[in-house]
């Protein structure tokens, strides 16, 4: 037997199981469960709706759960019921592995080792998608999805794809969810770190089998094409939403804010005139009138330009709910001089409507985007200066040393 006792006795301890999810996978079905049984007896098999003898098959295994219906939905789906199934038996982590063939049993120590360090984490299984048998359409699928998800959280990640995952059950409880096929793993990896589940990754084993042997789901271009449409979604909800909240939260909390600063606007691998940009940069971004696309484009072009992303987006921000009306009303104020006589004057306790803002587009526009510049040239030698003066201060203390 190759799993140890310990083994065993880890999974018992965190309570946690393993979920296969299958549809028509017969050939390998048997396989798979015959290895993770090495491991764990606490195993739950989804039939998605096969109609290949799926069913037999896990007859052959009494101890193996079954959860099984007769119309074939989608991955996400199943991995849906298998989740509600196993929170109401008592269940404190699973573990997804496809069964397919390509995951491999033996690396499910590595998520109970990661999870006995980490609790509480959603671990993925990293595979090594540099090696010769990973087609190419995966290959580039992985590597859209780590971005976006980069986007959408902040979380750098080697493989968003992978459906060999450790769940914390606890976090899913209460979320709903909306998505039932592929784009599944995608919606609840984002929104569990939206709800700050640590996200971390361990390496493991993957097969490719050659590709006239190959079996697979994924329709390209449907499955591609909804999630297309989730990323949009989700960084909508990131934009408008999400940041937004995390960068109030961060404001009340000292130790969030001090980790922030000492990461990032003390870094000591960039100058400061890098930073002093990064944020000058954010500010104008905030400020400029393309509400809706602000914090997008600021990050697409602090990547483009490699600037400090974190003090771009944080800069950026400037552009929270509450900072609104006073930027509508500065720029309008600064549309003001170049209007002249055809100026709207107004003061900031009068009403700002969407009505008032077309009537005095111009004025608006062209006062919000000097403003921009402005409050970034500001915002920025401000930051340069309080560097300078913190590296000079750091440099004589470490003299007197």
């Amino acid at each position: 037997m190759t799993g140890s006792v310990s083994q065993r006795e880890k999974v018992d301890v965190l309570k946690a199981c393993v979920i296969i999810p299958t549809y028509n996978n017969a050939a390998t079905l048997a396989g798979v469960i015959a290895d993770v049984s090495q491991y764990s007896d606490h195993i739950i098999v989804v039939n998605d709706g096969s109609t290949d003898n799926t069913v037999e098959i896990v007859a052959r295994f009494p101890s193996v759960q079954l959860i099984s219906y007769p119309k074939n939905v989608g991955k996400g789906w199943a991995l849906r019921q298998s989740f509600t199934y196993a929170i109401q038996k008592g269940y404190q982590y699973a573990i997804t592995i496809d069964s397919d063939g390509q995951h491999f049993a033996k690396d499910l120590p590595a998520f109970i080792d990661t999870i006995e360090k980490f609790p509480g984490s959603l671990i993925i299984g990293a595979r090594n998608m540099g090696q010769d048998s990973v087609p190419g359409g995966s290959s580039f699928g992985n590597k859209f999805s780590n971005f976006w998800f980069k986007v959408e959280t902040g979380i750098s990640s080697p493989d968003t794809q992978s459906g060999f995952r450790l769940y914390p059950l606890e976090p899913l409880k209460k979320m709903r969810f909306f998505t039932r096929k592929y784009e599944f793993e995608i919606e609840v990896l984002v929104r569990s770190a939206w709800k700050g589940v640590p996200v971390t990754s361990v390496p493991v084993t993957v097969y490719y089998a050659p590709k006239e042997e190959r079996i697979s789901h994924f329709r390209p271009y449907k499955d591609f094409f909804r999630i297309s449409v989730l990323n949009t979604l989700l960084v909508l909800i990131a934009f408008l939403y999400i940041k937004p909240r995390d960068f109030i939260r961060t404001l009340f909390s000292q130790e969030k804010m001090k980790k922030v600063l000492d990461e990032h606007l003390f870094n000591p691998h960039h100058t400061p005139q890098l930073k002093a940009i990064s944020v000058g940069f954010g500010i104008f971004m905030g400020i400029v009138p393309i509400w809706g696309f602000q914090l997008a484009t600021a990050i697409f072009l602090a990547i483009l330009f490699k600037l400090n992303k974190p003090l771009v987006i944080i800069a950026a921000n400037i552009s929270i709910p509450p900072m609104i009306p006073i930027i509508i009303f500065l720029s309008y104020k600064t549309g003001a001089l170049w209007m002249g006589a055809q100026a709207m004057n107004i003061d900031f306790s009068h009403a700002i409507t969407i009505d008032s803002i077309k009537k005095n587009l111009l004025q608006y526009v062209m006062g919000s985007v000097s403003l921009a510049v402005m409050a970034g040239v500001i915002f920025g030698l401000v930051t340069y200066i309080i560097l300078k003066l913190i590296s000079k201060k750091q440099a004589v203390v470490s003299k007197a040393e």
